[in-house]
């Protein structure tokens, strides 16, 4: 977990110093990204902050168009002053597990956003439907370059920051910040989403979509469907004060889903 802490004020409040920008999943969305960074950039450029982190919740993979174009861009992404931090999603985590030799969840993958994320490499995804297993598999390590999975690979399952913890899915409740199962912090819906009571730190995450930003006392959801509604949308924190940031819901794009 990457701590960047503070003491607990009477309002829930980032790390001092800094202000942190958290991004909702990006889902191959390039156009979006690209709009949204510029957002973001334009407002540092006109309200400057000591030091910024911004954080990808996790999913910048799969569904949408780009994700390729979308791992390449965050992967040579360099700006002075700003420290990017990336979490690892369940996308980025079937991905992985593929590329490692896992090739029975190929099937899964494709039902979800891998035959988009394999056209964004070049692969024809028809082509792709029709391999074995097996055949996928080589398929895949052969698309993906080696820099891409060795960032993808150093992506981190949470990160605290003050008052409030950034992770992608969510946390099991009742269970210790430092003892969250992966698997959790992953995949985790109803159990965490259902319940109300205080974890110790505001946790901000993504994974499940909501129409608008899911803000509840303990929690404040941020994955507003990008890859179908156009809206990716960021949280900023500095101090005791939070706001959004988002995208227009004009770039909303077709994508059968």
């Amino acid at each position: 977990m990457l701590n960047i802490s503070s003491s607990r004020d009477r309002r829930p409040a980032g790390a001092p110093g800094y202000r942190a920008y958290a991004v909702g999943d990006v889902h191959g969305r390039l156009d979006l990204l690209e709009e949204l960074l510029a957002k973001i950039h334009a407002e540092l450029q006109h309200r400057p902050a000591r030091k910024t982190l911004l954080v990808f919740v996790g999913d910048l993979i799969d569904r949408g168009p780009s994700s390729a174009q979308v791992i390449e861009r965050l992967r040579t992404y360099r700006r002075e002053g700003i420290r990017p931090v990336f979490l690892l999603g369940n996308h980025e985590e079937v991905l992985l597990r593929i590329l490692q030799g896992d090739a029975q969840l190929i099937t899964k993958w494709r039902w979800f956003g891998g035959s988009e994320c394999l056209q964004s490499y070049g692969v024809d995804p028809d082509q792709f439907a029709h391999l074995t297993d097996e055949q996928a598999l080589a398929l895949v390590r052969e698309a993906i370059p080696p820099e891409h999975v060795e960032f993808l690979g150093s992506f981190v399952d949470s990160c605290r920051f003050g008052d409030y913890l950034f992770v992608h899915a969510g946390i099991r409740p009742g269970v210790d910040l430092e003892q969250q199962r992966q698997a959790d912090l992953r995949w985790i819906r109803e159990p965490f989403l259902l319940d109300e009571t205080d974890h110790g730190a505001i946790v901000v995450h993504g994974h499940t979509i909501t129409s608008e930003v899911d803000e509840r006392p303990n929690r404040i959801g941020i994955d507003t469907g990008a890859y179908r509604t156009g809206v990716l949308t960021a949280l900023a924190i500095e101090g005791p004060e939070r706001w959004l940031i988002a995208t227009a819901a004009e770039n909303a794009a077709d994508t059968g889903a």
